[in-house]
């Protein structure tokens, strides 16, 4: 079996790590890095985390903080124009997976053609080129875009969550530090921490797992099953809170190279037409997709039930993977994960889109790399079984 795998070429992890984001930079050669962040993380001078280290190694670095939740193409536009308007050989992602997905396609669109917009790069485009190399600084245990060759853009003009795929998105390097985690509130933290969950579960199942991205996978869920209501309960735990950003990343090292499946390809279309954060739309999901698909791969799910602790190596396979989707119940009643119709999606509105997103979720390409594939119709049901759960 031949293997392509990628991840970023040098990865600083552990308490106080940002404090050597100058550092970092100067091992790699980068001097002008544009630091993208949001406003909150400027307002709150929690991008201070990142700016002081890099003016203490003798950098000036410059602040594109207009990000937003679901990073937008005309985003994107208006951060590749600052990036055009001066010197940079960097750009860093600090913050959640908004800025660090808005720093990868600015790259990626600053290295196109003029005229090229963010739709022309979306799977199946490889979007391998990127204007200079990216950095990442995760503040959630989440994502696990610090690892990953993808980024999410939505389409302003069809409300498009887009998946943009390739080497283009693939950060040079990543420092991970849990500390800047403490201060989450608890349902970034419950999101972020299924999201991370999600990833790996997914790219434990998917059809393009391999026995690098399994390795990935069993230690990310190693880490995050026995964490995750930890960090909820204590959000100052602090090796429960180191746990869940190691975990978080080998989740990103997972489904960067084995990708993600049904639950994604499903959750984007969510977050595009109702603003539901990334993590919590996989959330309202994952129940049920993964019952969908348990016995197209019963031995791979009963496995991850095992390796989360919520099933004995002495069940057998079928009893284990029940035992999974009642654990991901619990997990969605234990951090209080609302479902559409709680979180104040209108059923009207709802149902009304449902064949929009049924289709935006197969074109994604992912729901194809889900054990079992599913038609559109199986799709809507689904987006109908999660709306009340």
């Amino acid at each position: 079996m031949i293997m392509s795998l990628v991840a970023p070429r040098l990865m600083v992890m552990g308490g106080g790590a940002v404090a050597k984001l100058g550092e970092v930079l100067g091992q790699l050669g980068l001097s002008r890095p544009l630091v993208v962040t949001d406003p909150f993380m400027v307002s709150s001078g929690l991008a201070e985390h990142a700016l002081a280290p890099l003016r203490a190694a003798g950098m000036a670095p410059a602040v594109f903080s207009d990000t937003v939740p679901d990073p937008t193409d005309t985003v994107i536009a208006a951060g590749v124009g600052v990036f055009a308007a001066g010197d940079y050989d960097c750009l860093i992602g600090f913050g959640g997976g908004s800025p660090m997905d808005t720093a990868k396609a600015m790259a990626i669109l600053a290295a196109a053609p003029a005229g090229a917009r963010m739709r022309d790069f979306k799977v199946p485009a490889a979007a391998n080129k990127g204007a200079v190399p990216i950095i990442c600084v995760p503040t959630t245990a989440g994502t696990g875009s610090e690892a990953t060759r993808f980024t999410v853009i939505t389409d302003t003009e069809t409300d498009e969550k887009m998946l943009i795929a390739g080497l283009g998105a693939l950060p040079l390097a990543a420092v991970v530090d849990h500390e800047l985690t403490f201060g989450l509130p608890a349902r970034i933290t419950a999101d972020t921490g299924i999201d991370s969950l999600t990833h790996a579960l997914e790219a434990f199942v998917s059809a393009k797992a391999n026995p690098v991205s399994d390795d990935y996978a069993r230690s990310a869920m190693r880490l995050i099953a026995p964490n995750l209501r930890r960090v909820w309960a204590d959000p100052k735990d602090a090796a429960a809170r180191e746990a869940m950003m190691r975990g978080a990343t080998l989740a990103g090292l997972a489904f960067s190279n084995a990708s993600v499946a049904l639950v994604h390809g499903m959750s984007r279309p969510i977050g595009a037409h109702f603003h539901v954060p990334h993590g919590l739309s996989n959330a309202m999901l994952l129940p049920a997709v993964t019952e969908f698909g348990l016995e197209a791969a019963r031995a791979r799910y009963a496995e991850a039930a095992r390796i989360m602790g919520v099933a004995s190596e002495a069940e057998g396979d079928q009893a284990a993977a029940r035992r999974l989707v009642e654990e991901l119940r619990a997990l969605n009643r234990d951090l209080d994960v609302p479902s559409p119709a709680k979180w104040g999606i209108e059923a009207a509105k709802w149902d009304g889109l449902l064949p929009l997103m049924a289709r935006q979720a197969l074109a994604s390409g992912s729901p194809a790399n889900n054990p079992r594939v599913p038609d559109e119709a199986e799709i809507v049901a689904l987006y109908q079984a999660s709306y009340g759960a």
